[in-house]
């Protein structure tokens, strides 16, 4: 199934103007989430990363894969590794931009009987490690729960931003102004296949950063389409001041250095969860945290 992207519905935006690359202006920086304590943190992570002159580390993992215990050690150790952001899967049974692998952690943790309290419960417990942490889940979840109680609900679990890959730019705004009351920043996805007038949207309305779909499909898949990927990132950057994080197939030093060379950020999702249910969970931290330095080392690489 391909990436849902959102501004893949022909988008409005939120009726205000925009300045230069998309900047919004003051009365449309709140409603996207510019404004907001969450905004603030991931752009303090994407400049310490600037400052040292390399893409910033997004790491991904499921919540509670493959057990609560396991799954804190795992966030723990991506974070010791170098993580510069977290990325928390909150599991849905329909992951319509998950791969395989970790639409089998999404399963195992469902029937678990682990559910998004819990998983929040577990986010909570995160809050010494100081990295902003976004949630990852489907508009369902958010839909099901209320928005302006599951945002209330991430807020309080020390999250500082959503990621919903299945909602349109142009029907955001409930979200958004859910969002935008608990302090929450709001990261869209963009894909090669946007118009410029669906990017100009996405630009204007994301705030922490753009997520760039390095490349059609589900994550997990085996290769980056390099100088699509690329294209795609100078694209994005005509539309919007904030940094663009490239995500899907990187998943080793190399794809990570690749990707450092033209992007802001690097987003690495089902290697990592691999690594953290490949073995005996006794072992998963160990695992997941020598992969995250491996990946910390490939995004320094500008070369």
């Amino acid at each position: 199934m391909t990436v849902p992207v959102g501004g893949e519905t022909p988008a409005v935006g939120t009726g205000a103007p925009a300045v230069g690359n998309g900047t919004p202006v003051d009365g449309e920086r709140r409603i996207s989430g510019r404004g907001t304590r969450g905004h603030a943190r991931i752009a303090e992570a994407f400049a310490r990363a600037r400052a040292e002159d390399r893409a910033a580390l997004i790491i991904y993992l499921t919540a509670a894969y493959p057990d609560v215990a396991t799954s804190h050690a795992c966030f723990e150790a991506a974070v010791e590794a170098g993580a510069d952001v977290l990325e928390v899967g909150i599991p849905f049974s329909d992951p319509m931009m998950d791969g395989p692998v970790i639409q089998a952690a999404n399963q195992h943790v469902l029937e678990s009987g682990v559910g998004v309290t819990g998983q929040l419960e577990l986010v909570a417990g995160l809050g010494h490690l100081d990295v902003p942490k976004l949630a990852m889940t489907y508009v369902t979840i958010a839909d099901t729960r209320g928005y302006d109680a599951f945002a209330a609900e991430l807020a309080a679990s020390d999250v500082s931003g959503v990621i919903l890959p299945d909602l349109p730019v142009s029907e955001a705004e409930p979200w958004l102004g859910a969002a935008a009351r608990h302090e929450l920043a709001t990261v869209f996805l963009a894909s090669s296949v946007s118009t410029d007038a669906r990017l100009a949207a996405i630009g204007r309305t994301s705030s922490g950063w753009v997520y760039a779909a390095g490349l059609l499909g589900v994550t997990g898949v085996n290769a980056l389409v390099g100088e699509v990927t690329r294209e795609l990132v100078e694209r994005v950057r005509t539309h919007t001041d904030l940094p663009v994080a490239v995500g899907i197939g990187v998943k080793d030093r190399d794809s990570a250095a690749e990707v450092a060379r033209f992007a802001d950020g690097v987003i690495v999702g089902s290697a990592v969860v691999r690594a953290a249910g490949m073995g005996e969970p006794a072992t998963a931290p160990e695992r997941v945290g020598a992969l995250v330095r491996e990946l910390r080392a490939g995004v320094a690489d500008r070369r």
